[in-house]
């Protein structure tokens, strides 16, 4: 088998290395800066901050890893086939991986939600590819909320809109360690679409020339037309179109004039530069003229997220995003192709814009986020979805939060309703997982010479105290529901296993310092009780298992 350490690896540009590229290329500091889609260039606005945040320019040939094999696997299969070499070049935020934490010096974990999935898709077109996706690439949460899980124990609160579960169980890679499930489920308020509230929905699709191939902008139209076959009367499509120019395609038309919706999507073709700026400020215009009250009004954009033109700063662009989620207009990505593609972009335009991020690799994966999910991708039941999960000393000496390294909030912004978060749209479920150390087990830090440790608090009948803040869809003040987490350890479920499973091949996947010598032959073999799922109605997880073993070829 080659060695993929042949390969070129990711390349870390630093904000030291911005600065020289943009003297290279002729641009101003701030320029360089602001431009943070563009290659040459480490940095994109937070959400939340706006600060710099590096970012990992992928530089390969499709094949490439940044992850050392462990010494315990070994190549257990011939190397599937690859296909031809794909010089790339694609933006990444920088992940750093969550740290163990000692619970006397710091009891809280507090963060948003998270609903994208973009990671799980983007991941598996790396692996169908032949190569190991780049650490980066790799948001574990987004990998483990990729799919449903069952609730039929989960607790409800007078009036939620949601059921919540917890689960304390044995850690598949720490014996001696537990994982703290928190799962919550939204009701599914739409049973199927002619019940879906009236929709005012635009399409804005990236028909520059760099979208012009059969995975962007061929796989974006098909996928547009899945979706127009299931649009109704009292539904309005717009389509927004921009390269250098941007231009209405089709005014708000009502959704049953079929037809007339597909002739006009299958007129895009793709040609010039990207103005990404000008393009979002017209579709929210045309989302403001056609806006539904008590409908849904969400915005549609579909691209590789290769802007070049126009977006002189990206704080602007995501000012203009965030004013109009304000107004009840929201805003998803659906990510496209390869080589030039801007991961970190479409993730943080969707996140600002209280809409969901997902990566589309196939029509299958089309009409999983479009028409099989449709409920929850288009309607929200609660809004600013916040966790804090508070660990009792007495109970647990270290934690760590598995995932969401990006949707990590201050311990103070839990009860701060003006500080945004993530949504959860109707019948969609979400995880959170912690490792813990019980008391009297030996972890990963050593106890302190100097600052005192003794515990005050001796009752250690409670793990912790699990406290969940949202908002109704139409209001501006969150409500709490809290629960109790007993400190009791119970057999992992099928649907616990295969979280844990996903889990597991995620921090395989960014080489984990945390797993011990756990491999992905241990990872199918837990991920293998749930796959039976009634809820698996597209099969996903017998793919999961495929994609386990391609991962581990690969190493």
């Amino acid at each position: 088998m080659t060695s993929l350490s042949l390969f070129k690896r990711p390349l870390l540009l630093t904000s030291l290395t911005a600065l020289t590229l943009s003297a290279l290329n002729g641009c101003s500091t701030q320029q360089d800066i602001s431009n943070a889609n563009e290659p040459s260039s480490d940095v994109i606005q937070n959400s939340q901050m706006l600060e710099v945040t590096p970012v990992i320019l992928v530089e390969s040939n499709s094949a490439y890893s940044k992850m050392a094999a462990p010494a315990s696997i070994q190549a257990p299969s011939p190397m599937p086939s690859i296909r031809p070499p794909v010089s790339s070049s694609e933006n990444y935020a920088e992940i750093e991986r969550n740290a163990v934490h000692a619970t006397h010096e710091q009891a809280f974990a507090t963060l948003s939600i998270d609903t994208d999935t973009g990671s799980y898709a983007n991941v598996r077109r790396f692996l169908n590819n032949g190569s190991l996706p780049p650490t980066d690439a790799v948001r574990v949460e987004e990998l483990i909320n990729y799919f449903n899980y069952d609730f039929k124990n989960a607790a409800k609160q007078s009036g939620s809109p949601f059921l919540v579960s917890t689960e304390v169980v044995n850690s598949p890679w720490h014996p001696s360690n537990r994982i703290v499930k928190v799962g919550i489920k939204a009701d599914d308020v739409v049973t199927n679409n002619q019940n879906q509230p009236a929709a005012n929905l635009v399409f804005l699709v990236d028909v520059s020339g760099s979208m012009n191939s059969s995975d962007k902008l061929q796989l974006a139209k098909s996928s547009l037309k899945i979706l127009a076959k299931e649009l109704r009367a009292q539904d309005t499509i717009t389509l927004v179109t921009y390269a250098g120019n941007t231009g209405v395609v089709l005014p708000a038309t009502p959704g049953n004039q079929t037809q007339k919706i597909l002739n006009a999507i299958d007129n895009l073709s793709a040609s010039g530069s990207t103005n990404g700026e000008a393009a979002i400020k017209l579709a929210y215009q045309q989302a403001q003229e056609n806006f539904k009250k008590n409908g849904i009004n969400r915005i549609l954009m579909l691209t590789d997220g290769d802007f070049n033109v126009g977006v002189s700063n990206v704080k602007d662009m995501l000012d203009i995003i965030r004013s109009n989620r304000d107004k009840g207009i929201s805003l998803s990505t659906l990510g496209f192709g390869q080589g030039n593609y801007n991961d970190h972009m479409m993730e943080q335009v969707a996140d600002n814009g209280n809409g969901n991020y997902s990566y589309i690799d196939s029509l299958s994966e089309a009409k999983k986020v479009l028409i099989d999910e449709m409920s929850s991708t288009f309607n929200t039941v609660a809004k600013d979805v916040k966790i804090q999960l508070e660990f009792n000393p007495a109970a647990v000496s270290e934690w760590r939060l598995i995932g969401y390294e990006n949707r990590l909030l201050a311990k103070e912004d839990f009860n701060n309703d003006k500080v945004d978060a993530g949504e959860l749209g109707a019948g969609k479920s979400v995880v959170a997982l912690f490792e813990v150390t019980p008391v009297g087990q030996k972890g990963l830090l050593d106890a302190s010479r100097y600052q005192k440790t003794a515990l005050t608090n001796k009752n250690n009948s409670e793990l912790g105290f699990l406290k969940i803040r949202y908002k109704a869809p139409q209001s501006e003040t969150s409500k709490l529901l809290t629960f109790p987490i007993a400190n009791k350890v119970s057999n992992a479920s099928a649907d616990t296993k295969f979280a844990m499973a996903v889990a597991g091949y995620g921090q395989l996947l960014t080489n984990s310092k945390y797993v011990n010598d756990l491999t992905y032959d241990q990872v199918a073999q837990l991920a293998k009780p749930g796959l039976n799922s009634a809820l698996d109605k597209t099969n996903s997880r017998a793919e999961f298992i495929k994609l386990v073993e391609l991962a581990n070829d690969l190493q």
